[in-house]
């Protein structure tokens, strides 16, 4: 929805125009003053523009329309906050704890760490610790007043269902994607033989630095990790936690100026040069490279898959037995090569859950049919490991309107999700009637998604 342009001159200059005599100053020169009151709670200019910051910090966009969209969005977490300690919910405070590690972590590694996070906020560390906590708990009850809310949504039965389906326009009701049901036979390549031969080149290279040659130049050169590579390998002032614990372990236990031995992480093998180190911070250079395999092991693994399929084609054997004697995926073979989401359990994909070479060898085939071997990765680490496969396709389910006859079990979701969302709406739409709101004439124009707020502006 379009909203009304408020940029930080314009604040100022209203903000000064219309403060109280009893506001005050912050960083970067505005009056602070109270912008919305709701029930006992206060949002402040400051607030907002914390908020703001915080978004920049975090490397979200900012856009023309983002104080009137975040002003709303504060409003509305008050109004559920209040509603939390009415009910007197029972704060989780390890959830708290761990939000707050995982946020601060985030924002020291987004501008390279304590000192360049103080300067950036104008604050020591342990106050915008404190400041963080009190708004990661504040979240977290309005998280669980969300949550209490969408829970009174009794469950929901088919005539529910039914319902909804006879209550809606034809044209609104939910798009279902093709899905796609799948069973697979993987080999991997020889691993252990690729492992030794990249410990031996990186060994190499590790014998070169410590002769004088340049870490950063050899970085450039064979790097495998295209962020820090064109970096000569340097990856930043960070938080321990982002990295694996292998590398971040390692990366602690070095020196300054000593190159690591041979790191191994899900995303390859590692020569590490720490640059600097800070608390649980760390800036290092590395050298990243993954197993290489010939091609030998791709013609031997798809000999082996062409000779299955082969057999499968013929009758000597079914898919699902060549999958639990061949395939090398403990995922799928238990399950006759049965591929499934990871998250879910469901035995139908949809294609933004399929690898790209995955949905490019089945997208042309036909209900029982085989695809030819290919090359793919599998979901281990950021990037995957080097794997060959074939697919058959067992069903094929087109992209359609959602019927209650084919897409019962989707509908239900959507209907529950729907149904919890208006009961969202309908506790906002009557908090924001019958309770004490008075936001500050400077977001007049701001076009904010509920009506209610519209009767709750103070007069200028």
């Amino acid at each position: 929805m379009k909203r009304t342009v408020i940029f930080l001159s314009i604040v100022t200059a209203l903000v000064l125009s219309a403060a109280p005599s009893g506001a005050q100053t912050y960083s970067g020169g505005l009056i602070d003053k109270t912008i919305a009151v709701v029930g006992n709670e206060k949002i402040k200019l400051s607030d907002l523009e914390n908020q703001i910051h915080d978004m920049r910090a975090m490397g979200y966009a900012t856009d023309r329309n983002a104080r009137c969209e975040q002003l709303e969005s504060m409003m509305e977490s008050k109004l559920f906050l209040m509603q939390a300690r009415i009910d007197s919910l029972e704060l989780n405070e390890t959830l708290v704890e761990e939000q707050l590690e995982d946020h601060v972590n985030r924002v020291r590694t987004q501008l390279g760490g304590d000192e360049a996070v103080e300067e950036y906020f104008h604050k020591p560390l342990y106050r915008l610790r404190q400041e963080w906590k009190t708004m990661m708990a504040d979240m977290t009850l309005t998280q669980q007043e969300q949550s209490q809310i969408a829970s009174t949504v009794p469950e929901i039965t088919p005539y529910d269902v039914r319902e909804f389906m006879d209550s809606v326009d034809v044209n609104s009701l939910p798009e279902i994607p093709i899905k796609y049901q799948l069973r697979q036979i993987c080999i991997y390549p020889d691993r252990e033989k690729a492992a030794l031969a990249v410990k031996e080149r990186l060994l190499e290279i590790r014998e070169r630095i410590i002769a004088g040659e340049k870490f950063s130049t050899l970085a450039r050169l064979y790097s495998e990790d295209p962020g820090s590579a064109r970096k000569g390998g340097e990856l930043g002032m960070a938080s321990k936690a982002i990295f694996w614990p292998a590398f971040s372990d390692a990366a602690m236990a070095l020196k300054p100026g000593v190159i690591s031995q041979i790191v191994e992480t899900p995303d390859g093998y590692h020569l590490i040069d720490v640059i600097e180190k800070k608390g649980d911070m760390f800036n290092a250079r590395h050298i990243l490279m993954k197993p290489v395999y010939t091609s030998e092991d791709r013609e031997k693994a798809f000999a082996t898959l062409d000779s299955l399929k082969t057999e499968i084609g013929n009758g000597a054997v079914t898919f699902e037995m060549a999958a639990s004697f061949y395939s090398e995926d403990p995922a799928s073979r238990t399950n006759g090569g049965q591929v499934a989401d990871l998250s879910t359990g469901s035995a139908y994909l949809e294609i933004d859950q399929l690898r790209p070479a995955d949905y490019r060898a089945i997208k042309d085939l036909k209900e029982g049919e085989i695809s030819e071997p290919f090359e793919t990765v599998d979901n281990e680490g950021n990037t995957g490991n080097t794997i060959y496969k074939i697919i058959r396709v067992d069903k094929i389910i087109p992209a359609h309107t959602a019927t209650i006859e084919n897409d019962y079990s989707d509908l239900i979701g959507y209907v529950r999700n729907t149904k919890q969302m208006e009961a969202l709406r309908t506790f906002l739409d009557e908090k924001i009637k019958t309770t004490y709101i008075v936001i500050d004439p400077l977001f007049k124009e701001c076009e904010f998604n509920r009506e209610g707020w519209k009767e709750k502006f103070r007069s200028e």
